[in-house]
């Protein structure tokens, strides 16, 4: 992780959670520049509250941000949720605990089985050629949270899915409702047929995954 500091912000980025969403160069190309020799993130050469917006859009939680009048911190979410990607991984936010991980807003999880960075997604939905929509039918049976929030647990199972505990709502790509509710177990082998849902596939097809 390295961290980068104009003398109003400063900007921190761990490759190692990044999908290249690019939704960063593409947002503010002149502070977020890969190109550049040296460092590649130059946060004098934008206002820190654009920045700051910017940063909170990075979905895998790579890019970090802290003004340095304590202002405008990122803020958890009202509403915890999973965004499904077109045949890609699911996209969580709010109050996230990952075992052996510090507390985050923002992950990008795997849900095709191929990445190396489990339970993280690396991009290997893309060679892989993971088939898996986003715009998954709403639930009739959806139960009725009286809170919104609070902390959401994802547990990664040996050779199995993902368990996630916590008030959340899963959502199609467009941010239409699928379903809402406290336990879920979600697939990451990449085999159910009931994705983004765990149906016992990975004892079939042999899923190894710590």
């Amino acid at each position: 992780m390295g961290t980068v500091e104009s003398d109003k912000i400063s900007v921190s980025f761990d490759g190692k959670k990044c999908i290249h969403a690019r939704r960063c160069v593409l947002g503010l190309p002149e502070v977020f520049n890969p190109g550049a020799k040296g460092q590649w993130i130059f946060p004098e050469h934008a206002d820190p509250s654009e920045i700051a917006r910017l940063v909170r859009d990075c979905p895998s939680g790579a890019l970090t941000y802290e003004m340095k009048d304590g202002t405008d911190a990122e803020e958890l979410p009202k509403v915890n949720s999973a965004r499904l990607w077109e045949n890609g991984p699911v996209e969580y936010r709010g109050d996230v605990r990952i075992d052996g991980q510090e507390p985050r807003i923002r992950a990008v999880i795997c849900r095709c089985g191929q990445s190396k960075n489990k339970p993280f997604c690396d991009n290997s939905h893309l060679d892989a050629e993971f088939e898996a929509t986003s715009d998954v039918s709403a639930k009739d049976d959806a139960a009725t949270l009286e809170a919104r929030d609070g902390e959401l647990s994802l547990k990664p199972i040996k050779d199995g899915p993902l368990m996630v505990s916590g008030n959340l709502e899963i959502i199609a790509g467009s941010g239409r409702k699928i379903t809402t509710g406290k336990r879920f177990a979600m697939c990451r082998c990449g085999a159910s047929k009931n994705k983004p849902f765990c149906d016992g596939s990975h004892k079939e097809i042999g899923f190894e995954a710590d």
